[in-house]
């Protein structure tokens, strides 16, 4: 199970626009997103990393992606995100049973569930999906899968209100299991990749057992 340390900033008001040269400037290292679980049946591995901070009340999340095609069809948030170019944060914030999928796709499109399963799960309101402040080097506006060689970022500033069915308070301290993920289901080259890896035999990232520790300083 991988384990990773993450650093405590200053408090503030950050942007996620701000992130990647806040994340420089704080010497933040790139964690890399490599285990293709499923490799018999989906080979291909896209290039992507991510880097993680926090500020007590918030985490601080940056992907960077470098893949054959990119789509953003999905026009609302809460909508079939996993499908497009995506990337997927998924954590346990507390000891209630409940864990939280935050998957956004590759032109800031969030969905945001909790639950104890696959199954049965529930969507964040609006004005959650709304405090996530979020970016992308691509822009925001829906596009069709565009084919040939794309870099691309995406920067999230999740504050620990958005795990909204759980009571989260200050960050500092704490152990939070989690995974995170890339995933495009429906691109020209569909893919399913983790970060702590994840033995089963078929696609499922829903799947806390796999989770791998973040330590929060």
């Amino acid at each position: 199970m991988k384990q990773l340390i993450v650093k405590r900033l200053p408090q503030g008001h950050y942007e996620a626009e701000g992130l990647p040269s806040l994340l420089d400037e704080q010497g933040v290292a790139f964690e890399k997103i490599d285990c293709v679980d499923w490799a018999d049946d989906y080979p291909y591995a896209p290039k992507v990393e991510f880097r993680i901070a926090h500020t007590d009340d918030s985490i601080l999340l940056h992907y960077r992606v470098e893949e054959g095609s990119v789509a953003s069809l999905a026009g609302h948030d809460n909508g079939r995100v996993w499908e497009d170019s995506c990337c997927e944060f998924f954590s346990v914030p507390a000891a209630d049973g409940l864990y939280y999928n935050m998957e956004c796709n590759c032109t800031g499109t969030l969905l945001i569930g909790a639950g104890a399963g696959r199954e049965g799960r529930t969507l964040a309101p609006e004005s959650v999906l709304q405090s996530v402040s979020r970016w992308s080097s691509l822009g925001s506006q829906p596009f069709e899968e565009r084919v040939g060689k794309v870099e691309w970022e995406l920067a999230l500033v999740i504050p620990v209100s958005a795990y909204f069915r759980s009571k989260v308070g200050s960050l500092s301290g704490q152990v939070f299991k989690a995974n995170f993920y890339k995933c495009g289901d429906k691109l020209e080259r569909p893919h399913f990749l983790s970060w702590n890896p994840i033995d089963i035999a078929r696609p499922d990232f829903h799947r806390p057992d796999f989770f791998g520790e973040l330590h929060f300083r």
